[in-house]
């Protein structure tokens, strides 16, 4: 059994000081933070954890696409960098844990390294990757796939409610987008990425345990659905007349939930999070109807044949209500599996400390997800309560993320001097 303070080599007490002083940046309510990717929130939360980095002993910079990246050189500055981290923008209601135990877990097990004289055989840097959420300007994983080179034509200019662009923001944020091959990184430049995170599930609790080992992750395919009618007096136009948007709307997120909750042994999710409605007014009846659709699986034969039921459910409930309607996709991967390499690193490294954590997959797309088109990647999850996430009651115990970071500083070492 994993006794946890006797066991430990990372700094428990400097890794909980650092969460809490984190989670006063945005906070809101009593433990929630809203920390939008390239706010004001987001630069200082940003620049309190360059400082903590450079407090370390890592050199740190900010690069164009908005990523926080610390430096701890390694025998051969030349070699591959192993990279270390998560995010810590946030969603608008967010809870203190998501992303942030990745990037100060991370900094914790380098700076261990730092402090017991331990000099890797590569770099490895530790990373803050900017608007992982992708809440803000609806499309995440932008400072990850923004060093890989993957950003895709139109992405700087897309706004936020507020109308900003993500351009306006980045320079804003003090980056240049004309500088943007400045911050890629060649291909073979990284040699493996490993990520802690909270599980954003309830399995890990379900199971009594700490810590899990993560297999894969599911692949996100987001749709934005825009769905017109026509508007008129909701008093006079006759029912059977109508050409009710909104009513075609809330058909389609019925049939999405009943897609995919057929199979009750599956992981299927599907989500619809976010809905535009025009005129937006009591008295009228909805004309135009714009909304999200968020689905998941970690089998994408799956995922793709209850996709195909949607569009075929779309387009009949459309023709039904005698409305017209586009479908475009802004996000689609296919699931991701971990090293097996580095999973049994973790296996065995776990054994050494008195750890048995299960293995599970991962709902929820991560930065690990872009990085493992680039090289291999591990992720370690941390137990939550009751599984809750994006969500002010969002709660690990430092107990059980100081236990994952220590796994995390022990993989970490054990791959940087191999």
């Amino acid at each position: 059994m994993f006794l946890a303070d006797k066991t430990l080599t990372i700094n428990k007490a400097r890794l909980e000081e650092r969460i809490n002083a984190l989670a006063q940046i945005g906070k809101i309510s009593e433990t929630g933070v809203c920390r939008l990717a390239l706010s004001p929130e987001d630069k200082e939360a940003v620049e309190t954890v360059k400082g903590w980095m450079e407090e370390a002993g890592l050199t740190a910079r900010i690069d164009h696409f908005g990523n926080l990246i610390g430096r701890l050189e390694g025998r051969n500055p030349e070699a591959p960098v192993l990279m270390i981290g998560s995010h810590i923008d946030s969603q608008p209601y967010a809870g203190r844990f998501d992303g942030v135990i990745g990037v100060l877990g991370a900094l914790e097990a380098a700076q261990t390294l730092k402090e017991l004289n331990i000099t890797p055989n590569m770099p490895i840097e530790i990373v803050a990757f900017c608007d992982e959420e992708g809440c803000r300007f609806n499309k995440g994983l932008f400072g990850v796939r923004g060093i890989l080179g993957k950003l895709e034509e139109g992405e700087l200019d897309r706004t936020d409610k507020s109308g900003i662009t993500r351009k306006e923001a980045l320079i804003e944020f003090g980056c240049d987008p004309e500088k943007f091959k400045d911050s890629e990184y060649p291909s073979g430049g990284i040699s493996a990425f490993i990520e802690l995170h909270i599980e954003q599930g309830p399995i890990l609790e379900a199971k009594d345990t700490p810590v899990g080992i993560v297999t894969g992750i599911s692949g996100p395919l987001w749709l934005t659905v825009e769905l017109e009618g026509f508007a008129g007096h909701a008093g006079s136009v006759p029912m059977h007349m109508r050409q009710d948007a909104l009513v075609g709307a809330a058909k389609i997120v019925v049939a999405l939930n009943e897609l995919t909750s057929e199979d009750v042994t599956a992981p299927t999710v599907g989500t619809v999070g976010s809905m535009k409605i025009f005129p937006d007014s009591r008295n009228i009846i909805p004309e135009k109807v714009s909304f999200t659709i968020d689905l998941r699986d970690i089998e994408i034969e799956r995922r793709d044949f209850i996709e195909n039921l949607l569009r075929k459910k779309i387009h009949t409930i459309s023709e039904l209500h005698g409305l017209t309607y586009t479908i475009s996709e802004d996000t689609n991967s296919e699931p991701r599996y971990c090293s097996e390499r580095i999973m049994k690193i973790m296996k065995n490294e776990s054994s050494h400390i008195g750890l048995n954590p299960i293995e599970l997959m991962s709902g929820p797309f991560h930065d690990s997800l872009a990085m493992s088109y680039e090289c291999e990647y591990g992720m370690i999850f941390v137990r939550c309560k009751d599984g809750i996430s994006h969500n002010p009651k969002e709660y690990s115990t430092m107990e059980d993320i100081s236990i994952g970071t220590e796994l995390l500083y022990r993989t970490a070492m054990k791959m940087a001097l191999d």
